[in-house]
C-alpha cells in the first residue's frame, strides 16, 4: 500500500537551520520536503500556491514575523497545519502562537525524532479534522444520544495508583456491560494515561484548543484514539506548556459531549481542586475516591470527603482502597474515621502492576486471572450498573462555578 505523503515547507532565515531540518526530515519516508522561504512575505506567497500539508515556521524572522505569517496563512490555507519553531519555549510565546493559528510548537534545540513525530501528529489530525468537516467522521444524527455515565477518579494524595486503576477500570467496565467506553485524562499536566495503555503520538485534549468545541462538540471524535480492547481515550497534553491552554470551558463541553456519545465516560484526574476538576465532580454520576492505608493519605481523604459533602456529592463516592496490606491502617479503623464504607479494596500485587505498565499491556487484559484483576472486574460491575433514569439528563449545562459553590458553603 502506497504510504501518502506529508508535504512539509520550512520557513527560517538561517540556510543552516533549513539544511539541518531538510536532512532530518530525509529519512523519514513518509515526508518529503516541498519548498522554503526565509521570510514571512515569501512563505506566504509560495504556500498559497504549493498547499502543504505541514509548515515549519521560525517565529523569528525579518520584516513580517512567523505569528504574522501564520496568521496570513492559516487564513488562506485553513487545512494546513502550523508548526512554530523558536528558541523561547516560554507561555507567552506558546499563546501568540495557537492563537495565531499554530497546531504546535517546538523548541530549538529539537531532536530528529521530535521533529518527525510532531510533523506526523498535526499533520494526522489536519486530515482527520477534514475528514470531520466534509461529514466522513460525524457521528450519525440519526443515532439517538445516549445519556451516559460519568465515573470520576479522585484524590488529592498523589501516588495512590489512582491512573492506574483509571486504565483497567475502563477496560473492564467495557467487557463486563459490552457497551462503549471512553477513558479521559484530565491530569493536564502531568498524565499518563497514554503512557499506561502504550499510546504514541497520538492526539491530545490540547489540539481541541484551537476549535470551537462549544458549536461543534464532534470535533473532540477526532483526538480519540482507539485501544485495541475497544477502549477510546482522549489523552492529556503532551506537554505542561500546552495544559495551560486548557480552559474549563473546553472541558465543560467536550465531557459533556462524550456523555452523549458513550455509555460510559470514565474520567481520571489530576491530584488537586482546579476549577476543571470541580467542574468534573459536579457533572459525574459516580466518584471514586483513592486512598491507602497511611496516615498522610488519611488525612487528604478526609479532607475529600468533607469538601464533595459541602458541596453535596457524598452520595456519589465510592471509597477504593488501593495496595491493601497487613501491615497499614486496618480497614475497620479507615471506614471508622472516614465514617464511610469501602466500595472496594485491591490487594498488592507489585510484581503484576509493574510488569502491565512496563509492557504498556494493562493487568485486566494480561493478567486477567489475578486477584488485583479479579478486585478490579467486581469494581466494573458494581461501577456499571444502570444510573437512574431522568427525563432532563440528556440536556447537558454547564456546572455552577464550583469554587464560588465551595466558598459559598463554607462560610
Amino acid at each position: 500500500m502506497t504510504v501518502q505523503q506529508i508535504r512539509v515547507f520550512i520557513v527560517d532565515d538561517a540556510q543552516n537551520t533549513r539544511e539541518d531540518i531538510k536532512r532530518f526530515l530525509y529519512f523519514e519516508e513518509d515526508m518529503e520536503v516541498v519548498g522554503e522561504a526565509s521570510t514571512g512575505e515569501e512563505a506566504v506567497s509560495l504556500c498559497k500556491d504549493g498547499k502543504p500539508d505541514v509548515i515549519l515556521m521560525d517565529i523569528n524572522l525579518p520584516g513580517m514575523d512567523g505569528i504574522q505569517a501564520s496568521e496570513q496563512i492559516s487564513l488562506l490555507l485553513p487545512e494546513a497545519a502550523i508548526v512554530i519553531i523558536s528558541i523561547q519555549g516560554e507561555q507567552e510565546y506558546l499563546k501568540k502562537a495557537m492563537a495565531a493559528g499554530a497546531r504546535d510548537y517546538l523548541v530549538k534545540p529539537f531532536t530528529s525524532m521530535e521533529l518527525a513525530e510532531t510533523v506526523r501528529r498535526v499533520c494526522a489530525f489536519a486530515r482527520k479534522k477534514r475528514l470531520h468537516l466534509v461529514g466522513e467522521e460525524k457521528p450519525n444524527a440519526k443515532v439517538r444520544a445516549k445519556n451516559g455515565k460519568i465515573i470520576t477518579l479522585f484524590s488529592t494524595k498523589g501516588g495512590v495508583g489512582k491512573t492506574t486503576v483509571a486504565c483497567n477500570l475502563a477496560i473492564a467496565i467495557a467487557a463486563e456491560s459490552l457497551k462503549d467506553v471512553v477513558l479521559v485524562d484530565l491530569d493536564l499536566q502531568g498524565g499518563d494515561v497514554s503512557v499506561i495503555l502504550n499510546f504514541n503520538n497520538v492526539q491530545t485534549i490540547a489540539d481541541l484548543v484551537q476549535e470551537d468545541i462549544e458549536n461543534d462538540p464532534t470535533v473532540t471524535d477526532t483526538c480519540l484514539s482507539a485501544h485495541f480492547s475497544g477502549v477510546n481515550v482522549l489523552s492529556a497534553p503532551a506537554s505542561p506548556e500546552q495544559a495551560e491552554l486548557v480552559t474549563p470551558q473546553h472541558i465543560n463541553s467536550l465531557i459533556g459531549y462524550l456523555k452523549t456519545r458513550f455509555d460510559f465516560v470514565v474520567v481520571d484526574t489530576a491530584p488537586h481542586y482546579s476549577e476543571i476538576n470541580l467542574n468534573v465532580l459536579e457533572m459525574s454520576d459516580s466518584v471514586v475516591v483513592m486512598l491507602a492505608q497511611d496516615l498522610p493519605t488519611l488525612k487528604h481523604t478526609r479532607s475529600t470527603i468533607e469538601v464533595l459533602s459541602a458541596l453535596n456529592h457524598r452520595e456519589k463516592i465510592n471509597l477504593v482502597l488501593n495496595r491493601l496490606r497487613s501491615d497499614g491502617i486496618s480497614v475497620k479503623e479507615l471506614e471508622k474515621s472516614l465514617d464511610l464504607a469501602l466500595a472496594a479494596a485491591i490487594p498488592t500485587d507489585d510484581r503484576t502492576v509493574l510488569q502491565s505498565v512496563n509492557k504498556g499491556q494493562p493487568f485486566v487484559l494480561g493478567q486477567k486471572s489475578s486477584r488485583v484483576s479479579e478486585c478490579i472486574f467486581e469494581l466494573a460491575k458494581m461501577m456499571s450498573r444502570e444510573k437512574k433514569t431522568d427525563q432532563n439528563t440528556s440536556k447537558i449545562t454547564a456546572p455552577m462555578n464550583p469554587i464560588k459553590k465551595l466558598f459559598s458553603l463554607s462560610r
